[in-house]
């Protein structure tokens, strides 16, 4: 007779249901770095700086949500990486893209406000997970 795994109550997660919201926020972030001109809501809303940061502290979670599985407990030291590598050369390949956009150009000051952004992100999400005891889904 064979033996039979317990159930486990966990769901399975598939690749394409954690990275789909990864790709499509890139998508969007592309979109909007090579508008030719910032729409004026956002521009006279939020500075450039909170922009930046706030995009890339969003994309740094979902990410991670990606990296770990979406499982707390998946939230390791090379998830957290992984999810900051990703979002910073996301960072860098927008900012290298609008060197070509006519009317935007790329500064080193929007990589260093995502990265904040981004290790922010990623700081509170490590900080929550360990109060969360790690045993819930992202």
């Amino acid at each position: 007779m064979i033996k039979q795994q317990p159930a486990t109550h966990e769901p399975r997660r598939g690749a394409p249901g954690l990275w789909l919201p990864v790709a499509v926020y890139m998508a969007l972030i592309y979109y909007g770095a090579t508008m030719p001109v910032v729409p004026a809501p956002v521009g006279n809303w939020f500075s450039d700086t909170a922009l930046h940061a706030g995009g890339y502290t969003v994309m740094a979670v979902l990410t991670l949500r990606a990296t770990a599985r979406g499982r707390w407990r998946g939230v390791t030291v090379g998830a957290l990486l992984a999810a900051f590598v990703i979002s910073m050369l996301h960072g860098l390949s927008v900012e290298w893209i609008q060197m070509y956009v006519p009317t935007r150009f790329a500064e080193w000051r929007d990589v260093w406000n995502d990265a904040a952004g981004a290790a922010a992100g990623l700081g509170v999400a490590w900080a929550w997970g360990i109060m969360r005891g790690k045993s819930h889904d992202l």
